[in-house]
């Protein structure tokens, strides 16, 4: 069966231009033009995917990010945006969006970008193969999508729980900005790497007693970062 996308986005040549390239890209696909008429749609379309533009009549993109993800609906999102801010694009990760396009954009990379997104679905393991993670203090359940320090629980958005879970895969290992890039958002940002640095700062806030002194997340200098025990770093030390 065919993948189905919802587009939306209130200016009618960009939806034409991309609901255009998406059909002949074998999608089945359905465009509405403001923020409100997204949950309607998903009732009805049932979408796979969601195109979604920041700047949007009656529910900007963020809030509809957002509220999809505090319904636990887990529908990819790839946001657009006409802002070239790197706080904006931030935010529109932070509130659950799994990727971003800056407009003027091709329609060949975004149709890209999206085939990488569903890539990275079907290759996401079971939840009845995935076991507990235990790191000092630190629980990650990837069940549940879960984590706990200490035992009081700890508050993560979609992307900081990938990027902790990612870095928990390689526990140990050195990983380049650039490979958390691609192992994380499965493509690569072309040089953005500071996407990286922000999102290790956030989790850092969340999981380090001491951000300023992790013992969980360190800085491998002019490489990238790696995750580590409080046992393995005395052994390091």
């Amino acid at each position: 069966m065919k993948k189905k996308i919802l587009v939306v986005d209130d200016e009618p040549s960009i939806s034409m231009l991309i609901e255009f390239n998406l059909k002949l890209a074998g999608y089945d696909v359905q465009c509405v033009f403001d923020g409100e008429a997204v949950f309607d749609a998903i009732k009805t379309f049932r979408p796979d995917l969601i195109v979604l533009d920041l700047m949007l009549p009656k529910m900007d993109g963020i809030q509809v990010c957002k509220l999809l993800r505090e319904q636990n609906n887990l529908v990819p999102i790839v946001m657009l945006t006409a802002m070239a801010d790197l706080s904006d694009r931030i935010a529109g990760l932070d509130h659950g969006a799994d990727d971003y396009m800056t407009k003027p954009f091709s329609p060949q990379e975004l149709i890209s970008r999206i085939r990488a997104l569903f890539r990275r679905i079907q290759t996401i393991p079971s939840t009845e193969e995935s076991d507990q993670i235990v790191i000092g203090d630190l629980n990650i359940d990837p069940r549940e999508r879960e984590v706990s320090l200490n035992g009081d629980m700890i508050d993560l958005t979609p992307k900081e729980f990938e990027l902790l879970l990612f870095l928990c895969k390689y526990r140990g290992k050195v990983l380049s900005r650039q490979q958390l890039l691609h192992g994380v958002w499965d493509y690569h940002f072309l040089g953005d790497t500071r996407i990286v640095d922000v999102h290790i700062s956030h989790l850092r806030d969340k999981i380090e007693q001491n951000a300023r002194n992790p013992q969980y997340i360190l800085t491998v200098r002019s490489v990238g970062y790696k995750l580590v025990g409080p046992a393995m770093q005395e052994s390091l030390a």
